[in-house]
């Protein structure tokens, strides 16, 4: 057997073939979502995107015989460590043929790459930190990912495990089918009661005044989600740009904020499954794919609830249930007819019961591995 060769990604060639790599893994894939090249290269782009100012990454490329055979990439995230104090690094953007070879010499190298850093271990996939996608696809693989969402083949995980690697945590994606969920006198009961008890308003998006509205997110993101496994704060540049990036995309009828005399307690964030476009587009926005956004718009079945947040005080009250609520009835008049609640942590208990109580069918588990150098 030929020796495989491990090379850094060095000029924007290099990054391309990065990036085009997963178009020979799945170029038999049925349920396989092409990424969209444009924005592959921003996420990727040390320059460009904001997380950079405080991570640092490799990108690794392995051939075989002058093939490309995969690629990985090796993180430090700098806030991550400074927040959860676990001395850890990532790996993420794995691809690699069905080679334990290769997969070991791929983790090898961000292994080495993370080790001479001075850290102790490493947690992935995150492409590139846990507010991107994160995890890999280990129940579910007899569909497409939704939007933001990871898909990978099913022997990643045996080359995960065959390595070495362990189960840090594992991540639940929800099947909800809006006529279940809209039937479900226990969920009309409960929210009802919460809506009343507290005052809660409920308001959606203002595209107008879209700076302002961004502003109370930011308030909702970090106070929210910051108790949780694996969260990572997002500072203000961070949140403008994938703001940015999501605008275009953004149903203003599915971005909620909650408020209870007058104080922002709340926010959801609920976005039409545009993978239902962009797998026909074979990774191409521009020239012309990008008038499909608005002429096949009215095609999409699926929403996808990227998060729903209640600030810590006003949690397990029953809030999330008129959020929930909302978001499905609001979802009936764009005729979204199934969504998908993800991701939700294996032991969020409050938002695993809440998923449960909408009658949501756990079809998806999306796992965070871990390796002790």
């Amino acid at each position: 057997m030929s020796e495989i060769k491990i090379t850094t990604v060095k000029n924007k060639s290099d990054l391309m073939r990065f990036i085009k790599f997963q178009w020979e893994i799945y170029k038999n894939d049925p349920y396989w979502v092409p990424p969209l090249i444009m924005e592959r290269k921003k996420i990727l782009s040390k320059t460009k995107n904001p997380f950079f100012k405080q991570a640092e990454a490799e990108y690794f490329l392995a051939e075989r015989d002058g093939k490309l055979v995969g690629c990985i990439a090796a993180i430090k995230n700098d806030v991550h460590l400074e927040h959860h104090k676990d001395n850890n690094g990532f790996f993420g953007f794995f691809e690699c043929i069905n080679d334990q070879k290769v997969a070991n010499a791929l983790f090898d190298e961000a292994k080495n790459w993370l080790q001479d850093k001075g850290l102790k271990g490493m947690l992935g996939p995150a492409n590139p930190s846990s507010n991107d996608e994160w995890g890999m696809l280990y129940e579910g693989f007899d569909d497409s990912p939704r939007l933001m969402m990871t898909y990978n083949p099913k022997y990643y995980i045996d080359l995960s495990e065959n390595y070495g690697m362990t189960k840090a945590k594992d991540l639940y994606a929800y099947k909800l089918e809006n006529h279940k969920v809209t039937s479900s006198a226990k969920l009309k009961r409960v929210q009802q009661l919460a809506r009343e008890r507290y005052k809660l308003n409920i308001s959606q998006l203002d595209m107008k005044n879209f700076k302002a509205e961004l502003e109370k997110v930011k308030y909702v993101y970090n106070k929210a989600w910051a108790p949780n496994w694996g969260f990572i704060p997002m500072n203000d540049e961070q949140i403008d740009a994938m703001a940015k990036d999501l605008k275009p995309l953004a149903e203003p009828s599915l971005v909620l904020f909650g408020e209870i005399e007058g104080k922002l307690v709340g926010f959801a964030l609920v976005v039409l499954d545009y993978n239902e476009i962009f797998k026909n587009m074979n990774g191409r926005l521009l020239p012309f794919n990008f008038i499909k956004l608005f002429t096949q718009k009215k095609k999409i079945k699926w929403a996808r609830i990227i998060t729903l947040g209640i600030i810590p005080e006003f949690q397990k009250k029953g809030l999330d249930s008129v959020f929930y609520w909302e978001i499905l009835q609001r979802a009936q008049k764009l005729g979204i007819i199934l969504g998908e609640a993800s991701w939700i942590l294996e032991d969020n208990d409050m938002m695993n019961r809440g998923a449960n109580v909408m009658g949501g069918d756990k079809y998806k588990t999306y796992r965070i591995w871990k390796y002790d150098f």
